[in-house]
């Protein structure tokens, strides 16, 4: 289906205003021409996002519901999520309850998924990253409301969402590369865990 659209440009010419009239219509085109562009960016910002999403889709599972939950329930379902992001096989991680916190109309179940990488000179792990997964039970709710899942990185501020981020490994590279910075500037090198 085509669509076109005609657009009518008036062009006003005044003799007495002279060159005022010319300075507001090429205002005005300026205008046009920043709102053109502007629509265009976001076409085109709008069509790598779809393409990008298409080829790499962000993945989620199935949450449970409050009547469902429990806390071990709620530490395979955060195992399973993190199976489902994208990273080299050399990661290895596990997920511990760390606690269970009554706030007024809630229950927050917190987790932490502790992430390294382990090397034949290093076995075990020094430094770990740390994902902390937060799972909100709300009193008031009925059992078949779904649960609300969020998570932070350490050392970072900003709340994901299942469903709503993709995983990058970087960010947990990040968070490695800089406690080994803290212990010895000297002898950190990127190679050896990216």
């Amino acid at each position: 289906m085509e669509v076109k659209k005609t657009v009518r440009f008036r062009e006003e010419v005044n003799v007495d205003k002279g060159s005022t009239s010319q300075k507001t219509d090429t205002k005005d085109i300026s205008d046009i021409n920043e709102l053109a562009l502007a629509l265009a960016k976001d076409a085109i910002d709008a069509a790598v996002k779809s393409v990008e999403e298409a080829e790499h889709p962000i993945k989620n599972i199935a949450w449970v519901t409050h009547g469902e939950f429990t806390a071990e329930r709620g530490c395979k379902q955060i195992e399973e999520f993190v199976s489902k992001w994208e990273y080299q096989g050399r990661w290895v991680h596990y997920t511990e309850f760390l606690r269970r916190e009554d706030v007024i109309h809630s229950f927050y179940y917190i987790y932490c998924v502790h992430w390294s990488i382990p090397t034949a000179r290093v076995p075990i792990a020094q430094i770990s990253a740390g994902v902390y997964f937060t799972i909100k039970i709300n009193k008031n709710k009925p059992p078949d409301a779904p649960i609300d899942v969020s998570y932070v990185f350490e050392s970072q501020r900003l709340v994901h969402r299942p469903g709503k981020t993709r995983f990058r490994e970087k960010w947990l590279r990040d968070i490695i590369e800089a406690k080994y910075i803290l212990i010895d500037p000297n002898i950190f090198q990127f190679n050896s865990i990216g």
